[in-house]
This record gives C-alpha cells, structure tokens and sequence, in this order.
C-alpha cells in the first residue's frame, strides 16, 4: 500500500515544485488565509492524483497489479491525510521562516485544516468513485463561481467563514474540539467504507 500512496506523489513530482513557488508567492505576499490556503493546496494535490488514476485508464492497470481494491481505496483515504499534514507542515514552517509569524493557538489552525479535508474528502471520494472526477471537478468549479458570485454581490459570506472559524480557534472547551474531532473520523470512516463498496462493485 505504501508504493500506491507513494505512486500519488511520483505522478505529480513535475509539478510539485509548481506547488511550493505558487506557496512560497503567497507568503511573500502575505495572504490572508492560512486555513484557505492549506485547504485548497491539499484537496487539489489529492484530486489530481485521483484525476490520474483515470486518465488513460489508470484503473485498468492498478486493478492488474497485486493489490486488492479495500487497499487500493484505503490508499486514497490513508493517503490523503498524509498529504495534508505535508501541505500544512510546509506552509506554517515557510510562513514562520518568511513572515516571522507565530501562534500559540497554531496547533488549532493546523487540525481545523486537517478537519475541513477530511470532510471535503468524505464526500468528494464516493461522489469520484460513483462517476468520473472530471464531473465532479466541472461542479466544483460552477459552486466556485456561485461562491464568488455570492461574495462580491449578494452577502458577506466571507466574514461569515472568518468569524465562525475565528470562534472555533478560539475555544478552550476541550469537549467541544472533542466531538467535533469524533463526528469528523466517524464520516471519514464512514465515507472510507462507502467508497470500498462501491469501488469493489465498479467494472472496469
């Protein structure tokens, strides 16, 4: 299982070091964001290796090699947390090296990053594995343009996302990131599970 995650990284390494200028610009510039931005980088690293996969027929290939589906599956999901602790990693220490920044609340920032992946990811697998990726990126991309739609003309959702992951960071009720942490590996599981069905029932 380890070369299948591997796999994920080696497909992408032509663009990889495109991944760490485009970072490295946005720190210098000084985005506002690091939640965003550690979002975002992460579940486009993961869709394109799952993008790969199909390209060509991908699948065709890793279902001939001697891995079972479960662990082609878990692959992904494994996978995936993987890179997002990298990506989150990598921006907080070039944000700390560039920008001199730091928070002792950080370690919140950093596990709301992992959190909201790992819900974007509960249902963006079963939704790829169901159909091709590419309709699944052709529906992100127009819920893109109603949220850019939305944020410039009819209401301020963006102070809205501001202020409610301003409230979570702040917290000091240990329970309250407790069941929070709870509900989100639960649909992780539980989207885990769901897509080894489907993808053991998929003909290729």
């Amino acid at each position: 299982m380890i070369n299948l995650i591997l796999k994920d990284v080696l497909i992408q390494k032509k663009i990889i070091l495109l991944y760490i200028a485009t970072i490295i610009i946005y720190l210098l510039a000084g985005v506002p964001s690091l939640i965003f931005l550690g979002f975002l980088y992460s579940v486009v690293f993961i869709l394109n290796a799952f993008a790969y996969d199909e390209k060509d027929n991908a699948n065709i290939l890793l279902n001939s090699l001697p891995y079972t589906r479960r662990e082609i599956v878990s692959s992904k999901y494994i996978g995936s947390l993987i890179f997002t602790t990298i990506f989150v990693f990598m921006i907080y220490v070039g944000d700390f090296l560039i920008n001199g920044k730091g928070s002792l609340f950080i370690w919140k920032e950093m596990l709301l990053i992992i959190g909201l992946v790992m819900v974007a990811i509960s249902f963006i697998f079963p939704i790829s594995y169901k159909f091709k990726t590419r309709y699944l990126l052709i529906a992100l991309g127009v819920l893109f343009g109603i949220y850019m739609l939305a944020i410039n003309l009819l209401v301020p959702i963006n102070d809205t996302l501001r202020e409610l992951a301003r409230k979570f960071l702040t917290l000091q009720e240990m329970q309250m990131y407790f069941v929070a942490s709870i509900t989100v590996i639960i649909l992780y599981i539980g989207s885990w599970l769901l897509s080894i069905y489907i993808y053991e029932r998929r003909a290729f």
